[in-house]
């Protein structure tokens, strides 16, 4: 047990232990977001229960990827009416719905209200973070079974993009991943929301808008395009001074975190560009091709031997979803069977949001995949 961790009361439906990590990958990130983190992990009943041939027992390891605007130790908070992800993990084990697992939250948030799991010069190196130092430390502070067979990741929306990522780029780390409405096929989840975020940086025009005449703009050049104009930083600037965002504002955070991501440019205003213009709404060709860089539905080709090599591959999406993630996870699908690539695809009525209860299916199966 790490010195640092703060351990609940030993139930028979496992221990919470509260846990912190200064990170060295971490110091120093673009956003000025805290290196040292506080995070929860999850024990299972039998932890403590003794040795085997002298040696204590391990378990299988599963790291619990939190979607945007949320962090590891929201998954461990009360929710009305429903459980939260550490009680449905605790109920699935005390059940005999899945074995005798530790679960990881880590702390992946960042002031541009989340991150994609990857590294980013515009925003930190949280793909290396996990892979490089979280893996590793847990390994050495807690039971772990420390092999790649035994270990893997699930999340929903932003984390299950995680874990897709990660399951293609970091192969040699993860021997099984769930997606829960992972973000894929980029022109139908992410471009419908751009006309919404465009007006509401329009807001922080300078000078503003004033009724009447109107010069149309002048055509970027091509070093400007997809550059800020001054509005992001002070939407940014003014998003940090906000207690609350709306419902426009935080979408407008969103995608700034997701240009942050998939376009970083170190020698651009705020770290990265843009793939629209500010003013017309155009689609800039150059720049949106570097999202599509990472669009999973683009990557299994180039990563199908990563893809091969997993104990697992999960996937699901509800056939509602307000960011059209049943779209890219089909199309996902289907590339997956057409380079051979075993995996289990499911579909369910439900949206985007209060998705949960589908780790009732995806936990048990990833257990499944890592058990000894």
């Amino acid at each position: 047990m790490p010195s640092s961790a703060a351990r609940t009361a030993r139930r028979t439906d496992g221990t919470l232990v509260t846990v912190e990590f200064t990170s060295s990958v971490l110091a120093g990130n673009p956003l000025g977001d805290s290196a040292t983190r506080r995070f929860p992990v999850w024990l299972p009943p039998q932890y403590d229960s003794g040795k085997t041939g002298g040696k204590s027992r391990r378990f299988p390891v599963l790291y619990s990827l939190a979607g945007f605007f949320s962090s590891g130790l929201a998954h461990a908070n009360w929710r009305p009416f429903e459980e939260s992800t550490v009680e449905r993990i605790a109920r699935l084990v005390r059940d005999r719905q899945m074995g005798q697992v530790i679960v990881v939250f880590p702390d992946c948030f960042a002031a541009l209200g989340g991150n994609q799991y990857i590294n980013s010069p515009a925003i930190g190196r949280y793909a290396d973070y996990l892979t490089r130092e979280l893996i590793p430390w847990i390994d050495r502070e807690f039971h772990t079974l420390p092999e790649r067979e035994h270990r893997g990741c699930f999340g929903k929306s932003s984390g299950g993009y995680g874990a897709l990522l990660h399951a293609m780029k970091y192969p040699r780390f993860w021997g099984a991943v769930a997606s829960h409405a992972g973000d894929a096929c980029f022109e139908l989840c992410y471009l419908p929301g751009w006309p919404a975020t465009l007006t509401e940086l329009d807001r922080y025009r300078r000078p503003p808008r004033r009724a009447g005449l109107e010069k149309p703009p002048a055509p970027l050049s091509k070093e400007e395009r997809g550059l800020d104009d001054g509005r992001v930083r002070r939407f940014l600037a003014a998003m940090r001074a906000t207690p609350r965002l709306s419902f426009d504002e935080g979408h407008a955070l969103m995608n700034m975190a997701m240009a942050a991501s998939y376009d970083p440019d170190p020698n651009a205003p705020n770290g990265f560009r843009l793939p629209f213009d500010l003013d017309t709404g155009e689609l800039l060709p150059e720049r949106w091709r570097r999202w599509q860089q990472h669009d999973p539905v683009r990557l299994v080709h180039r990563y199908r031997e990563a893809l091969r090599s997993l104990r697992g591959l999960y996937l699901d999406c509800g056939w509602r979803d307000q960011y059209h993630m049943h779209y890219g996870t089909r199309l996902l699908a289907r590339e997956l069977a057409t380079h051979g690539i075993s995996h289990r695809y499911e579909a369910f009525d439900g949206t985007h949001s209060n998705i949960e209860h589908r780790f009732d299916v995806s936990l048990p199966w990833l257990y499944k995949a890592l058990k000894p």
